[in-house]
């Protein structure tokens, strides 16, 4: 049996880790291309785009793909529904893993927007040194704000149209409370800027902007395909694919290819 893991997260990589160990089942993670060195999980692992919901159709085709995990970035929209109309096209099960966004907590000065333009439009009236860790991808809504100071966190270096005020910091989490503290401390931030991406590994600049009362802009997540599962770590997930598996009277099914 094959399973498709659209991955790219902490949580691809431990699902892959986790189905490593289980007989009779291929794992094939897929990573979208644009980080020059991503973190690899275990197992086979393809890089690049499909092209579209043709183009994954007919890999999933080629390939005999059982099933589909989507566990891309809660923000990396249009992959998810792709995954949700070539899923439905070949007849195979699909699970969305999605990590829990971050919920307000006591203390927070939190603005909520739809987009990153959103967000840019509230900041004027916020701040003028902004820690933005939104990611290089949305840099373009926040270039306008010639008025304003950024930190630009992002893992790779980003490219125009950007901020004309603008420092730029290259990293990577998990990233600890006293990091984070002394980063605001350090470039005297009044303003953080961050997607609802939830997780661990970038939570402590929530608590350390709390700490400092600075208020906190965060963009919602995009809406999911409707009807697709949702668990939200990789164990619940390792679950559905051991009761998917369990539910498969032969599991050397074979399905005949396109000619």
């Amino acid at each position: 049996m094959h399973v498709l893991i659209l991955g790219g997260t902490a949580e691809a990589r431990r699902l892959a880790e986790l189905l490593r160990a289980v007989p009779d089942l291929k794992v094939t993670s897929s990573l979208a291309g644009r980080v020059a060195a991503p973190r690899l999980p275990p197992g086979e692992v393809r890089v690049g785009g499909f092209g579209g919901v043709e183009g994954l159709t007919a890999w999933l085709r080629e390939h005999a793909v059982d099933a589909i995990v989507d566990a891309t970035h809660p923000f990396a929209g249009t992959i998810g529904f792709h995954a949700a109309a070539a899923a439905a096209a070949v007849k195979v099960p699909l699970l969305a893993l999605r990590r829990p966004g971050w919920a307000p907590v006591e203390g927070d000065r939190r603005h909520e927007a739809n987009s990153p333009a959103e967000a840019a439009a509230l900041l004027p009236a916020l701040g003028r040194r902004i820690f933005l860790t939104t990611g290089r991808m949305s840099l373009a809504a926040f270039a306008g704000l010639d008025d304003l100071w950024f930190l630009v966190r992002s893992v790779e270096a980003p490219e125009p149209p950007c901020p004309s005020a603008m420092e730029v910091l290259l990293d990577r989490g998990p990233f600890t409370l006293d990091g984070e503290r002394e980063l605001l401390r350090r470039h005297r931030v009044d303003v953080l800027v961050t997607k609802d991406s939830g997780g661990e590994a970038t939570a402590p600049k929530l608590t350390a902007a709390r700490e400092a009362g600075l208020p906190v802009v965060v963009v919602r997540r995009p809406p999911a395909p409707a009807g697709v599962p949702v668990v939200p770590d990789p164990q619940e997930a390792a679950r559905w694919i051991g009761a998917w598996l369990d539910r498969i009277p032969d599991r050397d099914r074979t399905r005949t290819k396109p000619a």
